[in-house]
């Protein structure tokens, strides 16, 4: 044991508090700081290329140690399906956070990166997550609470791999169910959207009472800072092409598509992405007067804007045809983070280069900057960087599949009950002798879940994640003695032959995401049609239709005595079950126009040429049976 003497330790004392006389004490370091102190001391040591580098977000395929540490790179992400290996666990993203976690605080301010994912329908990227019903199901349910509570679950688990950035909520207002996105709108109604923006507290924390409006917050190490998108009318383009042009006027934008915003920023939203779309004409990206004079100066948002997914290569047409101008105009606009998942040394190399040849101010690149150091510093990340074990049961925890299953129960509106009123078939009996399940999407828990899940554009098949398809939660209710026949695409021979008590019909879309989901007919794809017709003409049929928005079903429709739409439930199928089969009652209501033909569109609620085949706000209910 090696003995000290107290005049030597007095010595060490000394020496130490010299150190710190000398500035080694950093303020931006001390919690007990105030936030703006904070941000002053950091701002006055960073270098320009520490700043730009803060603005700086990349894809974690290019984030190695060497990369951060040169660049000083303030942002990793994952794009869609983007993961360290495939079914990676919990503890394998945890490690992968916090190698980069690791190289960010080694460099010379030790400023944490902040890791960002997309999670718009529960931790939608990782193996054996709670997957959630989409919002176009979600806004069926006209219950914010329940919202809030998903917000909370997903950030649980999200936070149990090591993630604290979610590019979630997207609060656009779909007004053209021909746009590939529409399954990520709530409604086509700003006031449904509006109550929805409740699942940010739930995300984020509930912001305290007396905070001043505006400014971001998030609650700790177990919630996450959302980001609501995508700012502004990307839910509003023309025939619904994505990423295409929003034509209305100022009232218009600001009375159908904005008022989502408002209640985001009320509740402390951290961070906005600006849309890929354009404005009568001017892309998003490039608009300087709805994203500083208005998004910051008028409403007052004190969190980040970040860009979209290569969003500055956008601005012109082709795609980054004019990358200098694009870099200018995006930052001029009042972009602070830019999403450059590979072309980082270009944005760094030309963005520096405008601030030293005075193209863009240095005011500009310091409000950027503190933008995201205040989110930063207010979410905690400086005082704990590094991601922890302790929640990694959170993923796929059964007492949040048991919520997903809640909110797809509540999500499913009945649309047909029965040849007529006085003989409705649903709930339907779980002691029938033998029934029959067909349908391309019955027994297909990648279409059930939709795009955004384990990959961008989703999967076909059962074995991508965890979870229970419709046919397999139909075998878990009935009575054991009922025979369950499942044919994907029966003849009409097969159904007639085979004396079902009635069949369950499932179909609808394959998985698609953004452009690829874009269509202009609207249509269920074959064999979907020739299911329902084959079997719809020969025994009682109740269809259940899985997909992204309102499609062509009007031909059918007399066929068929019961219509539900089930919109894109995830994985827990046993949630459709569970109001088939009358242990729920349906009470699910429309939170979008179902057009009789696509010639119709657009139509939406309030519209002159308003004539639907299912209004706004329809939908049958049934009670439960008594158990």
């Amino acid at each position: 044991m090696v003995r000290i003497s107290f005049p030597f330790m007095g010595l060490l004392l000394l020496c130490g508090l010299a150190v710190m006389a000398n500035g080694e004490y950093m303020k931006y370091k001390d919690p007990k700081q105030q936030l703006n102190t904070r941000i002053k001391d950091l701002m006055d040591r960073m270098t320009l290329e520490e700043k730009i580098g803060q603005m700086t977000q990349i894809e974690r395929k290019v984030a190695t140690g060497d990369v951060l540490k040169k660049y000083f790179i303030g942002s990793v992400l994952s794009e869609g399906g983007s993961a360290p290996a495939p079914k990676a666990s919990a503890k394998a993203w945890i490690n992968m956070v916090n190698q980069l976690q690791k190289v960010s605080l080694s460099t010379r301010l030790g400023i944490p990166m902040l890791y960002g994912i997309d999670a718009v329908h529960g931790h939608n990227t990782v193996y054996k997550a709670t997957i959630f019903p989409h919002n176009i199901g979600l806004g069926v349910t006209r219950d914010p609470a329940l919202i809030k509570k998903i917000g909370e679950a997903t950030a649980l688990e999200v936070r149990a791999t090591g993630i604290p950035y979610v590019f979630a909520p997207c609060i656009a207002v779909c007004r053209d169910p021909r746009w590939g996105r529409c399954y990520e709108s709530y409604s086509e109604d700003p006031k449904i959207v509006q109550a929805m923006t409740e699942i940010i507290p739930g995300l984020q924390g509930e912001i305290p009472a007396g905070s001043q409006k505006g400014v971001p917050f998030v609650s700790g190490s177990k919630r996450v800072v959302a980001c609501a998108k995508h700012y502004v009318g990307d839910g509003g383009t023309t025939n619904g092409i994505n990423e295409n042009n929003t034509e209305i006027s100022k009232n218009g934008l600001f009375g159908i598509h904005m008022p989502g915003y408002y209640n985001s920023i009320i509740k402390g939203v951290a961070s906005i992405m600006v849309s890929y779309s354009s404005w009568n004409g001017v892309k998003m990206h490039a608009n300087r007067e709805l994203v500083t004079s208005y998004l910051k100066n008028t409403l007052r948002f004190r969190g980040f804007v970040i860009s979209d997914y290569q969003g500055l290569d956008r601005i012109t047409t082709p795609p980054h045809a004019n990358y200098s101008y694009s870099v200018e105009t995006g930052i001029k606009a009042g972009i602070d983070m830019v999403m450059v998942p590979y072309n980082y040394t270009e944005f760094i190399d030309i963005l520096t280069l405008q601030v030293q040849n005075k193209i863009i101010p240095m005011s500009r690149i310091d409000d950027a900057v503190k933008r995201i150091l205040r989110v930063k510093f207010v979410m905690g990340l400086f005082e704990k960087p590094m991601a922890d074990t302790s929640l990694v049961n959170e993923i796929g925890s059964q007492e949040h599949r048991k919520l997903a299953r809640e909110a797809v129960r509540k999500s499913l509106v009945l649309l047909k009950n029965g040849k007529s009123a006085d003989k409705p078939l649903l709930p339907i009996s779980k002691k029938a002798p033998k029934i029959l399940v067909a349908g391309s999407n019955a027994d297909n828990l990648g279409y059930q879940c939709g795009g955004w899940t384990i990959t961008w554009q989703g999967l076909s098949g059962n074995n991508l994640t965890s979870g229970t398809t419709i046919l397999k939660a139909i075998k878990n209710t009935v009575d054991p003695a009922t025979q369950v026949v499942y044919r994907e695409n029966p003849d009409v021979e097969f159904v007639k032959s085979n004396k079902f008590s009635y069949a369950i019909v499932v179909v609808g879309e394959p998985a698609y995401a953004e452009t690829f989901g874009d269509s202009l007919n609207l249509t269920i794809p074959e064999p979907g049609p020739s299911t329902i017709t084959n079997v719809c003409g020969s025994v009682k049929c109740i269809v259940v239709v899985i997909s992204g928005r309102p499609v062509v079903i009007q031909p059918y429709l007399a066929s068929i005595d019961a219509l539900v739409a089930a919109w894109l439930p995830g994985t827990e199928g046993q949630g459709v079950a569970d109001v088939l089969f009358g242990d729920y009652g349906f009470t699910g209501k429309l939170a979008r126009t179902w057009f009789k033909t696509v010639d119709q569109l657009p139509m939406n609620v309030g519209d002159s040429h308003y004539d639907p085949l299912f209004p706004f706000g329809f939908g049958l209910t049934t009670k439960p049976r008594n158990k």
